[in-house]
């Protein structure tokens, strides 16, 4: 068992926490979150103009102070001037990993680990197909287990459906939706599926209910967010899994699965989601969803333990 530690520093978006905590636990080294909650002016400075960002933090931050940590794990841009900041602090002792383009030069991070569509490269920049996420084999095995009685009287095959929401480039409206709903339905009663369906906060209850009211007479469970989220339990329990176009998360987390992965796209996007989901229909790891179920193989996305890999290499970590 090794005495190094590691501090997952983000400022607590559910999104780029999950990215940083998957790669910790790879990694395997005990772990402590930190949740950065910088002060004005510094919440509203570009990364390279962040001066003195140790001084930063706010009330509602968690504290960072020596002993600093032998790895430092830290995504977003709350954290980037702390994240070069630390390993300054530390006269390089802390190894530092930014997930995600940093905006600010690569010199100030011991390793910078974006997804390919991203176009930063050089020497200490690792690339990934898509994000890196919780989603273990192990977790899967797990959770399939635990909520396996709950979905038991779905027909088979089982269907994931993975519905997110609007973002920055994407609507997610009652109307799309209502298109969604109505494909599914049609799938589920041509070929006897069954739909676990899981939507996130970015839905919208009118979306929802919408989805809901389509939905209605198909053999299909639809997570009303009590109780334990089943998120990991519809991975490890579908036969294929479909999943709307605007999380990078959702699908690179799908894709861990070996199985057929579907995807629902939508009018917008942008440069980075259309290289992204083209890299992925390139491969031959997704499809755009049709409305009709095949069959085809991959090997399943190991990014975060191909990078907890290099990590631990550098960290000479046995």
């Amino acid at each position: 068992m090794s005495d190094k530690i590691c501090w997952v520093v983000t400022d607590g978006g559910a999104g780029m926490e999950n990215q940083c905590r998957g790669l910790a636990e790879a990694v395997a080294l005990p772990t402590v979150v930190k949740r950065v909650r910088p002060r004005p002016p510094w919440k509203w400075l570009p990364p390279p103009l962040c001066f003195a960002a140790l001084r930063s933090l706010g009330p509602d931050s968690d504290r960072l102070e020596p002993p600093w940590p032998d790895l430092w794990i830290a995504s977003g841009r709350q954290s980037v001037a702390l994240t070069a900041a630390v390993r300054r602090a530390s006269r390089g002792a802390t190894f530092t990993v930014q997930i995600q383009s940093p905006g600010m030069s690569i010199a100030n991070f011991d390793l910078v680990v974006v997804p390919r569509h991203d176009r930063l490269r050089g020497p200490n920049v690792l690339t990934t197909r898509g994000a890196l996420h919780l989603v273990t084999p192990e977790r899967l095995a797990a959770e399939a287990k635990r909520f396996a009685p709950r979905l038991a009287h779905l027909p088979r095959p089982l269907v994931a459906v993975l519905i997110g929401g609007s973002n920055s480039c994407y609507r997610l409206t009652p109307e799309v939706v209502a298109g969604f709903a109505d494909r599914l339905a049609t799938m589920a009663r041509e070929t006897g599926a069954g739909l676990a369906v899981t939507t996130s906060r970015r839905t919208g209850a009118d979306s929802e209910a919408e989805l809901r009211r389509r939905l209605e007479g198909v053999p299909a469970e639809i997570w009303d967010g009590s109780g334990d989220n089943p998120y990991f339990g519809y991975l490890g329990l579908a036969d294929a899994v479909v999943v709307t176009c605007d999380s990078v998360s959702m699908v690179s987390e799908a894709c861990t699965t070996g199985k057929p992965v579907y995807v629902l796209e939508m009018e917008g996007g942008n440069r980075k989601f259309r290289t992204f989901h083209a890299g992925l229909y390139g491969d031959g790891i997704t499809r755009p969803f049709e409305g009709r179920l095949e069959q085809w193989r991959y090997a399943p996305l190991d990014d975060t333990a191909r990078v907890a890999a290099e990590v631990r290499s550098r960290l000479r970590l046995q």
